[in-house]
C-alpha cells in the first residue's frame, strides 16, 4: 500500500478505579478478580469527559507529532461504541474543534472494539488510490458497564489518534491488510438501554479467539510473515489474558507483546484499546522493525494490519508518549466512580 502513519498522539484520563476498590462494595475478593482477568486497575473518564473530547486530546499530539496543519487534513474517521449523541456526528464536532475547515470527508463509525482499525484500513485504502493525501483515524470510548457486571472492573476510557499520509513522509508503511467477520452475537446493547450484555463465557473461544486467531493467520499468509519476523505485536485487550493466549497460538513471545500490553495499566478502553497498544509500541519502535496489529470487536469481527517502520522512526517526537500519560494518575473511590459516569 502507498499509505503510512506520519504522526500518533494519545490521550487517558488523570484517573483510576483499582479493582481493589470495586469488589469488596460487591462481597468479592479483589484477588479473584485480578487472578481471574489480569487486571488491577483502569482508567476513568471525569465528569466534563466524553469521547469527543478525548479524541479531540488525542488528536491534538497526532497533529503536533506529525508537523500538519489541522487545514491539511481532508478526511476524519472517528470510531466509538460510546458516540455521545445518537443522532449528531462525533466526526464533525471534533473536526470543528480542530479548525479543520469545511473541505473534508467526516465520517463517524461503530462496531463494538474495531472501529479505529476500520477507520485505518479504510483510510490508508483512500489514500493508495489517490482520493485523498492526508487524513486522520481515531478511537475514542467511555466504556459503560453495569454495576456490579464482570465489565465494570475493565471498562475504561481512553483515545488514540493517527495521520496518515502516503509512504515518503511517514514514520510507519502500512505493508498489509486484513479482516475476518462473521455474525458472532457475543456482545450487545440494544438502542436506548444503558449498558451492554454479553455472553459470558461465549466472548471467549468462538467470539475473540475465533476471529483473532483467523485475521492473524490471514495476515501471515497475505504478508508472507511469520511470528518470528515481528518484533511487536498488538492485539485487542478485553482483559489481561485474551491477549497473551492469542499471541502465544499464533507463535509469539511475551517479549514481542510486552510493550503494546497496556490492559494492565488502564483496563479496556474498547475502541482505543489496540491503537493506544499500537502507539505504545510505536514510542519504542527503530528504523525497519514489523509490527502485527489485530483488532477485535464483538459482534463480530478482527481487522489485522502490519507496519514496517521508516528510516523517519527515530525522529524525535513531539507528542507526550504512552509511559507518560499513564504515569500522570490519581486514583478514586467507588463513590467518586459512580458520580463521574453518572450512575448516582
Amino acid at each position: 500500500m502507498d499509505a503510512g502513519i506520519l504522526g500518533y498522539g494519545l490521550y487517558l484520563p488523570y484517573y483510576r478505579i483499582k479493582t481493589a476498590e470495586i469488589a469488596p462494595v460487591w462481597g468479592k475478593l479483589a484477588s479473584d478478580i485480578e487472578r481471574s482477568l489480569g487486571i488491577s486497575q483502569k482508567s476513568v473518564a471525569a465528569m466534563d469527559e466524553d469521547a469527543v473530547t478525548m479524541a479531540y486530546q488525542a488528536s491534538l499530539d497526532a497533529l503536533l507529532d506529525a508537523g500538519i496543519n489541522p487545514g491539511k487534513i481532508e478526511a476524519l474517521m472517528v470510531g466509538s461504541e460510546s458516540h455521545p449523541y445518537a443522532v449528531n456526528p462525533t466526526s464533525t464536532i471534533l473536526g470543528e474543534f480542530l479548525g479543520i475547515g469545511h473541505s473534508y470527508l467526516a465520517t463517524d463509525l461503530e462496531f463494538a472494539c474495531k472501529a479505529g482499525t476500520t477507520a485505518l484500513i479504510s483510510l490508508a485504502a483512500m489514500i493508495s488510490s489517490g482520493t485523498f493525501s492526508t487524513a486522520m483515524a481515531v478511537g475514542s470510548d467511555c466504556a459503560q458497564a453495569k454495576p456490579h457486571d464482570i465489565l465494570e472492573y475493565t471498562a475504561a476510557s481512553g483515545a488514540a489518534a493517527f495521520i496518515l499520509g502516503t509512504k515518503h513522509k511517514a514514520i510507519a508503511d502500512i505493508v498489509a491488510i486484513t479482516s475476518y467477520s462473521s455474525d458472532t452475537p457475543d456482545f450487545w446493547r440494544r438502542d436506548g438501554v444503558r449498558f451492554p450484555s454479553h455472553g459470558g463465557r461465549f466472548t471467549g473461544e468462538p467470539a475473540y479467539f475465533s476471529h483473532v486467531e483467523n485475521c492473524g493467520r490471514q495476515l501471515f499468509e497475505k504478508s508472507k510473515l511469520t511470528a518470528r519476523d515481528f518484533r511487536f505485536a498488538v492485539f485487542h485487550m478485553p482483559n489481561g489474558k485474551f491477549p497473551k493466549e492469542a499471541a502465544k497460538r499464533l507463535g509469539f513471545t511475551e517479549e514481542q507483546t510486552a510493550a503494546s500490553l497496556i490492559v494492565k495499566d488502564i483496563g479496556n478502553p474498547y475502541t482505543a484499546s489496540s491503537l493506544i497498544g499500537l502507539a505504545a509500541a510505536l514510542d519504542q519502535a527503530q528504523q525497519n522493525d514489523l509490527i502485527f496489529l489485530v483488532s477485535y470487536g464483538s459482534g463480530a469481527g478482527s481487522d489485522g494490519l502490519v507496519l514496517r517502520m521508516t528510516k523517519n522512526a527515530g525522529k524525535k517526537r513531539n507528542g507526550a508518549n504512552y509511559q507518560e500519560r499513564q504515569y500522570r494518575k490519581k486514583y478514586i473511590s467507588y463513590l467518586d466512580y459512580l458520580k463521574f459516569r453518572g450512575k448516582i
